[in-house]
């Protein structure tokens, strides 16, 4: 299992030593078992600063508030009017973006990295907004698939993503993690599962359930699962190649800057 909201984390019984991820930590989330826990920083904020930098957020404001909607919801509906024939996630086969604007935290553990974007052209319409848009929310879910590749490395064995927290409210946003990793999305019931944390945390020292594990079978529901569109696969795979191969270049690029 593995959890983003976007931290990663995962449990498992034994300890495991993952390069550029935080712990082991012995009964951190869920008593008895250990916790890894990995990360990347300020994603939402991120999604904010390339959306509204745009020269055409002020009209995406202004359409999403004359809809009723929020800009996200109008850009998620935006984006199937524009799409045609191809999956939403195509609309990107020349723009990719390397999410580190904040530096990496995991699994490079690198605060010098930067971000990136290639692809871009001169086009400052909404379709361009709505297209950089979706980029970075791709970048960010290859972001997770990356995590997910080093924890696996060090012997965890991943097959389901849990998502909560703001950015699971994203159709869009849920929907690529699943696409991107490969793997089936699970959502809570409660949105706002981590409240619902916080009352099985309660219920436990209250005394209503002997057991974390007890409160958790007790009070947490599935709500929804997102499956992966395993046809795209190759798609994406390919869009990951890409992926790596940016901050492959941002070093190389660097090392050319600090030389002699």
């Amino acid at each position: 299992m593995l959890h983003p909201p976007w931290g990663d984390t995962q449990i498992s019984k034994d300890p495991i030593f993952v390069p550029g991820v935080w712990g082991p930590y012995f009964s951190a989330m869920v008593p008895g078992f250990w916790l890894n826990e990995g990360g990347q920083s300020v994603t939402g904020k991120l999604i904010d600063h390339l959306v509204q930098g745009h020269p055409a957020f002020p009209e995406l404001q202004a359409k999403a508030t004359a809809r009723c909607q929020s800009i996200y919801a109008y850009l998620n509906s935006h984006l199937d009017l524009i799409k045609k024939a191809e999956p939403v996630g195509f609309l990107t086969v020349d723009l990719h973006v390397w999410p580190d604007f904040h530096g990496n935290r995991s699994p490079l553990a690198d605060l010098t990295l930067k971000g990136m974007v290639t692809g871009l052209k001169l086009s400052q319409d909404l379709d361009d907004l709505a297209i950089l848009y979706l980029a970075t929310v791709q970048a960010i879910a290859f972001g997770t698939r990356f995590i997910i590749e080093a924890m696996e490395a060090a012997g965890h064995s991943i097959s389901t993503l849990f998502l909560c927290g703001g950015l699971s409210k994203n159709p869009l946003f849920v929907q690529m993690h699943a696409d991107i990793t490969g793997m089936s999305v699970v959502l809570s019931q409660e949105v706002e599962s981590v409240l619902v944390g916080a009352a099985i945390l309660g219920a436990c020292a209250s005394g209503d359930f002997t057991s974390v594990q007890e409160a958790m079978a007790r009070m947490s529901k599935v709500g929804k699962v997102v499956f992966p569109r395993l046809e795209d696969k190759k798609y994406y795979d390919k869009k990951y190649q890409v992926f790596l191969k940016l901050v492959e270049h941002q070093k190389e690029y660097s090392a050319i800057m600090s030389g002699d």
